[in-house]
This record gives structure tokens, sequence and C-alpha cells, in this order.
């Protein structure tokens, strides 16, 4: 009795700050959310133009860097919107685009819904079942990066159809992505707020721009 009550108050600490570590995350990730759909709607209406490949790639990085050098910090936070903001930046073009497109608006609401209970599920899922997921972090890395320079690939030499593929293994990869770092939350492999909002923030920019690609070929508008 003594050893299994040393064992359960041994591990009230953990199970508390993992408690912690997903009420932060998701916190971070809504207003994160909320701020990148904010600047995403001022690239729209001023109707700014899209920034092209390379300042994308170097802002993103860049930023990305910053967030992951100030982690454990206030600069951290400032960070984290800092990226967002310039992510829902970029977002903005890519959305005009799309509403012009003969009923763009109803494939952007349908990629935007879809996004929402693809996530809202696997999250919950993960949550709720809390298997362990970590298995597939390998299979996870490398396929992201296959994925990425194939996305290369096909922007700079004009191949609709690998693009298309792409954004079918984004999907996949995202949605993968999202159970992964869940439970690592969930299993303590994650225990920084900031990185596991960044991880998820990037998994839902991906699963949407992917679907609305998909969304709009499929309906004869891409």
């Amino acid at each position: 009795m003594n050893r299994l009550a040393s064992t359960v108050t041994r591990s009230q600490p953990s199970v508390l700050s993992t408690n912690k570590v997903i009420r932060n995350t998701y916190i971070l990730l809504s207003l994160t959310l909320l701020f990148s759909a904010l600047t995403a709607g001022v690239s729209m209406a001023l109707n700014l133009p899209y920034p092209g490949m390379l300042i994308t790639f170097a802002g993103y990085f860049g930023l990305l860097f910053l967030t992951t050098r100030f982690r454990d910090s206030a600069m951290g936070l400032v960070f984290v919107f800092a990226l967002t903001g310039f992510m829902g930046y970029t977002l903005g073009p890519i959305l005009n685009m799309y509403a012009h497109l003969p009923n763009g608006d109803q494939i952007i609401m349908t990629a935007l819904g879809g996004t929402g209970v693809i996530f809202l599920s696997l999250s919950g899922y993960a949550l709720t079942s809390r298997k362990d997921f970590s298995f597939m972090g390998a299979f996870l890395m490398v396929g992201i990066l296959v994925a990425f320079l194939a996305g290369i690939a096909a922007a700079l030499f004009s191949m609709p159809g690998l693009s298309l593929a792409v954004s079918a293994m984004f999907i996949l990869l995202m949605s993968g992505l999202i159970l992964y770092q869940t439970s690592a939350i969930i299993h303590g492999g994650e225990t920084n707020y900031i990185m596991a909002t960044i991880t998820l923030y990037v998994s839902i920019y991906n699963l949407f721009l992917s679907l609305l690609q998909l969304l709009a070929a499929f309906s004869g508008d891409d």
C-alpha cells in the first residue's frame, strides 16, 4: 500500500504538468489561429500580393528559428505571433485567388470546415484514447521531407499532377502529425507548449491549404 501511495504521489506532479501543457497549448493555438485569420483578412482586404516562395520560406524558417531559440522565455510568445501572423499574411493572397473562382467561397468554407473536423476528431481521439503515437515520428519526418521537396519540384516545373499528389500526401502527413504531437504532449514527449502550438498550427495550416487545392481541382475550378 505504501509503495502504491508513493507511486500515485509521484505521478501527480507529472499529471498536473501534462494537463498544464495541454491547456496552455490549446489556449495559445486558439489565439494564434485567430491572429492568423485576422492578418489573412487584412491581407485579403488590402489585396496584398503573394510575397513569393523565397520570401515565404525565409520568413517562415527565420521566425521558426527565433521561436525555437526563445521557446523558454516571453520572447518566444512574441515570435509565435510573428510567425503565425506572417503565415496568415501569406494566406491572404492565396484565398483571394480561390475566392475569384466559380464557387470559390464555397470551396474555401468547405476546406475550412473539413480542416476543423479533421483536427478536432484526431485531437479528440488522441486525448481520449491516450494511445502512444510516438512510433510515427520517423515516418512523418521522412514523409514530410519527401513531400516538401516534391512540392518544390511541382512548383518549379509546373507539374499540376504532382502538385495534387503532394496535397494528398500532406493531408495524410498532417493528420498523422496532429496525432503524433497530441500524443507527445499527453505522454511527456513534448513539455514546451510554445513548440507544441507551432507544430499543431503548421499542421492545420498545411492541412487547410492541401484540402483547398484538392477541392478546387475536383470541382474543376483549379
